[in-house]
């Protein structure tokens, strides 16, 4: 039989919900609870037994004088000065130490320490030591890799860029040297790029860009699901490739045999033999859109990344998936081979870059300087360097353990592709149709381009998508979001004097991360 709640009336249980509350705010515990003194002392000697009874037995320099560490820390001068005790003595730290039939004096007794001057005038009077000799050298050897370095980001003067470097000897009297502050040395002078063609064929935006290896015409990838094919001198459309059923976003032209191949967000990888102009073969295995691919230089592998986060690497002839190369955590944007170590290395929406073992299937070293996607990479084709493309900076890394060299920074934009050249003209696309060109070794950007869109196109349509130096390096192709491929030639009427560097030897500010 349950028993009867009882019912009480609003107003009880209002005031008896005010006392609980009360009552619980009555003490207030953010309050600090009052020290007792007995008990820190207590706490202050222990911790003075536990962390300081090697040196208790020292004086300590403080305020002028001479006091014992083990004496009470608040306020209570209840100590002996080490000139009040007339037995006062410190045993093996004396700078006079006693010695057999030598007497102490009132003077000697008590462990006095040198003043500053005379530790100067001591300092002076010394011949440099081995270890201040190689201190000074290592610092001149910085100095002259920040004198020398390629331009990092670049800053205005600080105040505080004056160093002084003190050099004892017992010869040399001792001088403050002003150290000059590192500066950016002069970049190479590059010719400046204009707009030489435009080509119109596309029906949607265009992502991808390859050159044949003989140099005479080149393929694009788009948005309308089709592969083109252009003639490299005249610009005219030479063949039509379908069979994909979405957006085109890689392709590549074999050099070792007459192969095109092709990839898209329809998750498929294709060969394509130009010789018929038809599929031969299909690599499966993707679980989403495949964002890019790549061949390797030397041997017949081709390496594809995904937006399922992987960069998978297949073996050409006989369609196996030799490798799965899993460890980004997001979408893996595009991929670069080359024949030396690392022989792979991928950009991914995870803001990392990873350099790959072929061999093994694993990572040689992850890159995380990236704070936004690295959707764009570039490799030297002379030097063993590297550049990555990502919102917040272009940064240039050194192989094979992917050393950062320096930042290129100011162009504030999401970048889509990156190429460079034998010449050391570094060229970035963003996704708002700008085009940057940089001087590789020092990090000066020397141009600025931003072409109007296809007429009949909006403003908004205007972005860089892929872009790629042809094999003679003096046409740069770009894929744009206007269904256009734009092409841009060196200005031969340029010369030093008419198109001077606009530079200045900027103090560097080098950027570590």
């Amino acid at each position: 039989m349950t028993e009867d709640v009882q019912k009480h009336s609003v107003h009880t249980l209002v005031f008896r919900s005010l006392k609980r509350t009360h009552d619980m705010f009555v003490a207030d515990h953010a309050k600090p609870v009052s020290l007792d003194e007995t008990s820190h002392k207590v706490k202050m000697a222990a911790k003075l037994r536990a962390d300081y009874s090697a040196v208790l037995h020292m004086p300590v320099l403080k305020e002028g004088k001479d006091r014992p560490l083990g004496s009470n820390m608040h306020g209570n001068q209840n100590y002996l000065q080490p000139g009040d005790d007339p037995e006062y003595l410190i045993t093996g730290t004396h700078a006079y130490p006693s010695g057999p039939g030598v007497a102490l004096t009132a003077d000697t007794q008590i462990h006095r320490n040198p003043s500053e001057g005379g530790v100067h005038a001591m300092a002076l009077a010394l011949p440099p030591s081995q270890a201040r000799l190689d201190a000074s050298r290592t610092a001149a050897s910085v100095g002259d890799i920040h004198r020398h370095a390629g331009g990092a980001e670049r800053s205005h003067a600080s105040h505080s860029h004056a160093m002084s470097l003190l050099e004892g000897g017992g010869t040399k009297n001792s001088s403050l040297v002003a150290r000059k502050a590192p500066t950016m040395p002069k970049p190479q002078w590059h010719a400046p790029w204009k707009l030489f063609r435009v080509i119109s064929g596309h029906l949607g935006w265009v992502r991808s860009i390859a050159v044949e290896p003989g140099n005479q015409w080149f393929v694009t990838g788009a948005g309308d699901r089709t592969i083109k094919i252009w003639d490299l001198a005249s610009g005219k459309l030479k063949l039509s490739l379908t069979g994909h059923i979405s957006t085109v976003r890689g392709v590549a032209v074999s050099t070792r045999s007459p192969y095109l191949f092709s990839c898209g967000e329809d998750k498929q990888v294709k060969c394509w033999d130009l010789e018929y102009n038809k599929v031969i073969r299909h690599y499966h295995g993707h679980l989403s859109a495949v964002y890019d691919l790549d061949l390797h230089p030397t041997i017949d592998v081709l390496v594809t990344c995904s937006r399922d986060a992987t960069a998978r690497v297949w073996d050409i002839r006989s369609k196996a998936n030799v490798h799965t190369l899993s460890g980004h955590t997001n979408t893996v944007a595009t991929v670069r081979c080359q024949a030396a170590e690392p022989q792979i290395i991928t950009g991914s929406h995870d803001s990392t870059i990873r350099l790959w073992d072929l061999i093994a299937g694993k990572t040689r070293a992850t890159l995380t300087n990236h704070k936004k996607s690295v959707r764009a990479l570039a490799l030297h084709p002379r030097q063993y360097t590297l550049a990555s493309g990502s919102a917040d900076n272009i940064k240039q890394w050194t192989f094979p353990d992917g050393n950062f060299i320096q930042n290129l920074s100011g162009h504030n934009a999401i970048i889509n592709a990156m190429a460079v050249n034998s010449d050391g003209v570094l060229v970035s696309g963003a996704d708002n149709g700008t085009i940057h060109l940089w001087d590789w070794r020092t990090g000066y950007n020397f141009q600025r381009i931003h072409a109007a869109v296809q007429p009949g196109s909006l403003d908004s349509e205007s972005g860089i998508f892929a872009c790629m130096f042809d094999h003679s390096e003096s046409r740069l192709i770009t894929a744009e979001a206007d269904k256009t491929i734009k092409v841009y030639k060196e200005d031969d009427t340029a010369t030093e004097e008419s198109h001077p560097i606009n530079w200045k030897p900027e103090i560097l500010k080098r950027k570590r991360f």
